[in-house]
């Protein structure tokens, strides 16, 4: 007991240190903006915002439940007096269903942890697939998005077009390798600068060729036009510009990815994100993350672990 109380104090304290905050329910980690002497705009970090949460209705299984003998007492399912957070509930309903298990004899919502415990443990972990959220991810580069779109069940993806978007919202990310060393953060703001000045000059180039009548940058209409300017300029952007996205999960996937990005031999650039993600879903809900430990390594990063594997 003491050592899962001092496990979470530790991951509330690392939340609130890289500047977590609830709202309504929802958390968030932002990542502030820096700039080059310059003025091209880069980010040190990830930033994880919470956009979305289940919202479970468990009054509404009344009519269901009145449905059955009233000897089996099943209505009284919807009248526990312990409060859980909503995905935790959806699980939990989902999981009760299976078995029918709505009597005096169930596990209370006063015993949820365990109860989500014995599943995740058993590895009986499509229950969780009930319950999503969705995140905005941003301050994340090209390099990281190629990793997590890799995980493909039980997720969505709405990432941001570089065919669409205009050099003006152009920013990079510098990697964590960089943030301590005053030479490589040097030549990651030079190659920054450098990146968005030849971003901006192809583009002109080519607006120019465009406006000159040439056939393979000519369209009819303005976004056409616009689309095949940026499509083609896109090609000097290095891994290191910025692609944010809307990130949806259902709890059984976001398990399978923070274990095998939050793990201590994940690469340090996705790593920093998924332990913000967790920090994010912990705090969303303690019982259907409650199983996870928080460790810090030599260099001071962190890591995300649980014995409870590919639920």
């Amino acid at each position: 007991m003491e050592t899962t109380q001092r496990n979470t104090e530790h991951i509330s304290d690392l939340f609130e240190k890289m500047g977590g905050a609830v709202t309504d329910g929802f958390p968030a980690i932002h990542s502030p903006v820096s700039h080059t002497e310059a003025g091209t705009p880069y980010l040190r970090a990830p930033g994880v915002v919470m956009l979305a949460r289940p919202q479970t209705n468990v009054a509404g299984l009344a009519g269901f439940l009145e449905g059955f003998d009233p000897d089996l007492n099943f209505p009284e399912y919807v009248n526990d007096p312990t409060p859980l957070p909503d995905s935790s509930q959806l699980c939990k309903t989902a999981g009760q269903l299976c078995y029918a298990s709505f009597g005096p004899r169930r596990t209370t919502n006063e015993n949820a942890a365990a109860y989500i415990g014995r599943l995740t443990s058993a590895g009986h972990g499509s229950v969780l697939e009930h319950a999503n959220f969705s995140f905005l991810l941003y301050g994340i580069s090209r390099s990281v998005t190629h990793e997590l779109v890799r995980h493909r069940a039980g997720v969505g993806f709405s990432q941001i077009s570089q065919r669409y978007v205009s050099g003006s919202v152009l920013r990079f990310v510098e990697r964590p390798e960089y943030t301590e060393d005053a030479e490589l953060h040097r030549l990651f703001e030079e190659r920054a600068d450098r990146a968005a000045a030849e971003y901006e000059e192809m583009a002109g180039r080519l607006l120019e060729y465009q406006e000159g009548g040439n056939t393979m940058l000519s369209a009819d209409y303005k976004t056409d036009a616009r689309k095949k300017v940026q499509q083609t300029a896109r090609s000097l952007l290095p891994n290191e510009t910025e692609a944010p996205m809307v990130f949806t999960g259902n709890v059984r996937a976001l398990r399978h990815i923070v274990e095998m990005r939050a793990d201590a031999h994940a690469e340090s650039e996705i790593r920093n994100l998924a332990v913000r993600l967790f920090l994010c879903l912990r705090e969303a809900d303690h019982i259907l993350f409650g199983d996870y430990v928080l460790d810090t390594l030599p260099d001071g990063t962190h890591t995300v672990a649980t014995e409870h594997r590919k639920a």
